[in-house]
């Protein structure tokens, strides 16, 4: 039988390549899902046999009917309708299934389980998949970016502040903060995915009556066979765990989309600093044939559009009423599909743009001079500040930089000719001034804090600046973020 569509909207066979991972919509295929829920069904049956709540013959005869292969995708659909439920159509399929092999054994399919418990833990073990096709693509990601800061730690570029120059700031300082931003996403879903993401078995109205005192024993099997821990108890309308896992794709997705929408900003031909990586056929126009764009940033971007309003639909869904609810948890059915798909497309974009990124170190030199010298101004205004007051600096600094730009010249030629400044410095301390290199602050180690915070999961330990690190720590600083002196001569010889 072949295998059908994906089952979640944005998941077609026309439009998903565009917005989501070939792995995340593997995940989310309509078969895939069928057979977790049928893995909750062979699970069921053979811890009740092994426990003794249904005969053992019963659990193994169930559990070799639990493949999805054997099962028409469509017609469980269509049989789902009266119901309103997937997981009662399979429950009826499957009993028919053992009909075939056992007619015994079909008394005890679904036995003491209900059809919320099928759907609900389905869904955890496909968040739980889910998880686990992004924290690889979070790794590359991640190490593409480590890699890239480490190339670029000492090429000067501009910092941007409300989309103005502001400071000179190396262009590595940048890159270094993307891979933190994305390991706190893979530190955050590797946590969800071992605390959040637990067993759902209740019965009908989550107290496991029908399997007496046997329904803990039962519980604590099925969570083993399926390898999911064994919450405290049921959870049907508790939706918390699940609002999180939501909550972290989002936020996934969110920094996906600020790094595109940096890389889209620095691809425009007036700033012309860094290119996502170029391939045949990406970016083209179909009527401008010059056109670079940047195609990756935009399916980012469009995922952490999508994103926010997926989550607000989940956590919508939280409100739901008593033991079980009337429909809000039928809502996660394919939001969090959609969800999972759109947060896999966001990353799967910027995994190449970590793993391509050009950047244009020439450029990043001319834009940092683009200015005549005032992106120094706040390193003239606090060195003026020591001998005038920071106020009166403020808005001599803001004068000279207006008369700069009225007259068309370099804001260093105007602060050497005004008396106010030759009284209060001496032309080599304004020379030196104006050289950006001087100016980075702690840039460098902050550098060095974010690297080692994306390459741990653990929490951000504070980190020396490398020139006062130890032996050992130094040479594992040097292999993480080694520069490599092609990138950085520009830059360097220019300061």
């Amino acid at each position: 039988m072949s295998e059908p569509p994906p089952a979640a909207a944005l998941s077609s066979h026309l439009m998903g390549p565009l917005y989501a991972s070939p792995a995340m919509r593997a995940v989310v295929a309509d078969g895939a899902r069928l057979q977790r829920m049928l893995d909750f069904e062979a699970a069921l049956a053979r811890a009740e046999s092994a426990v003794g709540v249904i005969p053992a013959m019963a659990g193994g005869v169930i559990g070799e009917a639990c493949r999805a292969h054997l099962y028409d995708v469509p017609a469980l659909v269509e049989a789902s309708a009266p119901s309103g439920h997937i997981s009662i159509a399979v429950v009826n399929a499957l009993t028919a299934e053992v009909v075939r092999h056992d007619g015994t054994a079909a008394n005890f399919v679904h036995w003491g389980a209900t059809s919320q418990d099928v759907t609900d833990t389905a869904l955890v073990l496909e968040l739980r998949a889910a998880i686990d096709v992004l924290l690889v693509d979070l790794e590359l990601a991640i190490k593409g970016f480590t890699a890239l800061a480490g190339r670029h730690r000492r090429t000067l570029g501009v910092a941007r502040t409300l989309l103005q120059q502001a400071l000179p700031m190396p262009f590595g300082l940048k890159l270094a903060g993307y891979a933190a931003a994305l390991a706190r996403s893979r530190e955050r879903l590797a946590r969800l995915r071992r605390e959040a993401l637990v067993l759902q078995f209740g019965g009908a109205a989550g107290t496991l009556a029908a399997l007496g005192e046997h329904g803990l024993a039962v519980a604590d099997r099925v969570a083993a066979l399926l390898d999911l821990p064994l919450p405290d108890a049921p959870w049907h309308t508790h939706r918390d765990r699940l609002a999180e896992v939501a909550a972290a794709f989002a936020i996934l997705a969110g920094t996906c989309g600020k790094i595109a929408r940096d890389v889209a900003l620095m691809m425009q031909i007036e700033i012309a600093e860094a290119f996502e990586p170029a391939a045949p056929g990406r970016g083209g126009s179909s009527t401008l044939p010059h056109k670079r764009n940047p195609v990756l940033a935009a399916t980012a971007l469009s995922a952490a559009t999508a994103a926010p309003n997926l989550v607000a639909t989940l956590f919508a869904a939280q409100v739901q009423e008593q033991e079980r609810a009337l429909g809000a948890w039928i809502t996660e059915w394919t939001t969090f599909p959609a969800l999972a798909l759109v947060t896999s497309g966001a990353l799967a974009a910027v995994v190449q743009i970590a793993e391509g990124l050009e950047v244009d170190v020439e450029r990043l030199r001319t834009n940092l001079e683009l200015t005549g010298g005032q992106v120094m101004a706040e390193a003239l205004s606090f060195a003026l500040a020591e001998r005038i007051g920071r106020s009166q600096a403020h808005a001599l600094l803001r004068e000279l930089s207006q008369k700069a730009d009225q007259e068309k010249r370099p804001l260093k030629e105007v602060m050497i000719n005004d008396l106010r400044v030759r009284a209060q410095l001496a032309n080599l301390e304004i020379e030196k001034l104006f050289v950006p290199l001087t100016y980075q602050g702690s840039a460098q180690t902050f550098i060095d804090r974010l690297v080692v915070s994306a390459q741990t999961r653990g929490p951000r330990r504070p980190v020396e600046p490398r020139a006062t690190l130890p032996d050992t720590a130094g040479a594992f600083m040097d292999i993480l973020i080694r520069p490599e002196p092609a990138t950085t001569n520009d830059n360097e010889q220019k300061s």
